[in-house]
């Protein structure tokens, strides 16, 4: 297997994973899924989601034609986005490095189990806390029925 850079690309991926991409890459970087759902809605679409739980990765497939990288969502401590390691922060301080990279479309709500959720809608992100603690990011992009990335 391949070394993966855990470095958190917004609307393009993670390290050398790309956004659009069939699952025989990230499998040439981190082997087999410990675990593997498969959901399919009403218009076919499918979603197959690769659960890399000791890396703290899952990834997204989505497509009818064809099942590209469409989303990743990560709780590995080693994550770094824009240079920083990302779990070592707060979440002023992770509103602070979106702004200073160009997204500012913010929201934020939080569920009733306590969970918020920081969003910024510009650059399809999502970072997920507990107790001010962030557990997870979740970023990705909008792809068609073709296995096409959609612009936004």
């Amino acid at each position: 297997m391949k070394k993966l850079t855990l470095e958190i690309n917004p609307k393009i991926g993670l390290g050398e994973l790309k956004f659009g991409e069939t699952s025989e890459k990230i499998i040439s970087y981190l082997g087999e899924a410990e675990e593997l759902e498969d959901i399919e809605d009403d218009d076919e679409f499918n979603t197959v989601i690769l659960n890399y739980s000791k890396q703290g990765i899952l990834a997204f497939y989505e497509g009818v034609e064809k099942s590209v990288l469409s989303c990743i969502e990560i709780n590995n401590d080693n994550a770094t986005l824009f240079g920083n390691e990302i779990f070592e922060i707060n979440e002023a301080a992770i509103t602070k490095l979106m702004k200073e990279n160009g997204y500012n479309e913010i929201e934020t709500s939080v569920d009733e189990d306590g969970e918020k959720r920081l969003s910024f809608d510009d650059a399809m992100m999502d970072f997920f806390f507990i107790d001010d603690e962030l557990i997870s990011v979740n970023w990705g992009v909008l792809v068609n029925n073709q296995g096409e990335i959609e612009e936004i």
